[in-house]
């Protein structure tokens, strides 16, 4: 399977199966979409018969076409027949090769992947609070309450949700472990003492504990920022972007907006970080799907990386996305693109988390087809130890897996989750970017269509928009 667009004067080209990624010229690019289906007499004609009323120079060299090949060459050599064969050579070769037009030899093995790993647990997102300081509107946690009761974890639960983790963690040495509420500096306290405690434990096991901790930001003091940035391996701090749309939803309970409150003491804090990781992570709902603003203005802030999700919220919900609003993100993930290549240029680069892309070194095809192991590897804990696949099924009782005490008591649940991959959706079969999102995300396929093997259609569409912006860029960083 192949996946064929043009973007910021690029032609692409991507082997699905192999992953290769071709950047061609377009006699190649109209050559490649013809290639499966008709013979190179057939192709011949139909390219001569496009181009015959103007000239055009092909790439040229003895080189196949590959992801070396620079855009449109341009000039004025009128293309022949000759050339066009000799695209199609390149073409053969690239598919004997196996980079273009390579078999899917994944789909029978699929289902295994996850069995190899057994019940190893690598992560889990410890919900220290089931209460917050904030009543943003569009939140899916219920104002941190999981649509549940308001409750802290005592020391006692989170340092049982350590031991389980080690338990369970096989031979793996570094474990991961996301402070989550809520708003966790509500429980701040109690964050440091697991911390501490992780710490007093894990040589003795031969573990490595990477934290991160989530906030909104109106707790952070000193003490906060010189212990986050001492022990936390990433911190997400939540903005949303202009003053006037951070302000619209993420209010206190007096409805009061909070960024006047949190914006010097996010960038107090990535100040003091000297360079460890940190996110700040926004959300744009139909209030601002020109998102980009938000995106810019955060870099004016004094901040490079960056993440803006969409927000996922029932159709009849004033903050959801409408049909208009996915093709204006389409448009503005675009845009994002094009400057963020211009500002690296320059010297003033940004990182957008949904543009992280690794094209030679990247996950290895257990995680390209597995994704991201909520319901095996990774897993969600409340604050009375309960255990869900991960923190957006929190509250549900149906997906609760069992407790940091027990163990997990619903394999069948377990096993359906081990099960969801990227072969494991109908809709997935004859999708390109099957391997870059393994699926989609299991809570909003659940959220929008009531199975964790169903789709959330609006987040593939932006997905794919998302990761055709991303190859773009790796292309362009080529030439730079």
């Amino acid at each position: 399977m192949i996946h064929q667009y043009k973007l910021n004067n690029y032609n692409i080209v991507l082997d699905t199966c192999s992953g290769s990624v071709h950047v061609v010229d377009p006699v190649a690019y109209d050559v490649i979409a013809l290639y499966p289906h008709h013979t190179p007499e057939e192709i011949v004609s139909a390219v001569l018969a496009k181009y015959e009323a103007g000239g055009y120079a092909p790439a040229g060299g003895d080189e196949p076409l590959s992801a070396k090949d620079s855009a449109p060459a341009g000039g004025d050599e009128p293309l022949t027949a000759g050339d066009i064969l000799a695209c199609i050579g390149d073409v053969k070769t690239l598919k004997e090769q196996g980079q273009l037009f390579s078999p899917d030899t994944f789909a029978e093995i699929a289902g295994t992947f996850k069995e190899r790993s057994g019940d190893v647990v690598k992560a889990l997102c410890l919900h220290v609070a089931h209460t917050c300081n904030l009543n943003c509107s569009y939140c899916f946690a219920s104002q941190g309450k999981y649509h549940g009761e308001r409750a802290l974890m005592s020391f006692e639960t989170g340092r049982r949700a350590l031991d389980f983790l080690i338990e369970n963690s096989g031979s793996r040495t570094n474990l991961e472990v996301d402070f989550f509420g809520g708003e966790p500096l509500m429980n701040w306290q109690v964050v440091k003492d697991l911390v501490f405690y992780a710490r007093s434990v894990e040589k003795e096991h031969r573990k490595n504990f990477r934290f991160t901790l989530t906030t909104n930001g109106l707790l952070i003091d000193d003490d906060v920022i010189d212990f986050a940035n001492r022990e936390m391996s990433n911190v997400v701090l939540s903005l949303d972007g202009r003053k006037e749309i951070h302000d619209r939803l993420r209010v206190d309970y007096a409805g009061h907006g909070s960024y006047d409150r949190i914006v010097p003491k996010f960038q107090q804090l990535v100040k003091a970080r000297g360079g460890k990781n940190y996110y700040i992570r926004g959300t744009f709902t139909h209030a601002n799907p020109d998102f980009t603003r938000d995106v810019f203005h955060m870099a004016e802030l004094g901040f490079t990386e960056l993440s803006m999700e969409p927000v996922v919220a029932s159709p009849d919900d004033p903050a959801a996305l409408t049909a208009d609003d996915i093709e204006i993100v389409k448009q503005q993930y675009e845009l994002l693109a094009v400057e963020m290549l211009r500002r690296k240029k320059e010297g003033r680069p940004l990182t957008f988390y949904h543009y992280m892309l690794d094209l030679t070194e990247g996950p290895c095809i257990y995680k390209r087809i597995s994704g991201c192991g909520s319901g095996t590897e990774y897993m969600a804990v409340t604050p009375w130890g309960d255990l869900y696949p991960c923190h957006q099924f929190v509250g549900d009782e149906a997906y609760r897996l069992g407790n940091i005490w027990d163990g997990v008591t619903n394999e069948a649940l377990r096993e359906e989750f081990r099960s969801c991959n990227a072969y494991a959706r109908p809709e997935c079969n004859d999708c390109w970017a099957k391997f870059y999102c393994s699926g989609g995300c299991a809570a909003n396929a659940y959220h929008a269509s009531g199975s964790i093997r169903g789709v959330y259609a609006p987040g593939c569409e932006l997905f794919k928009k998302r990761i055709e912006c991303a190859i773009m860029m790796k292309a362009a960083e080529a030439e730079m």
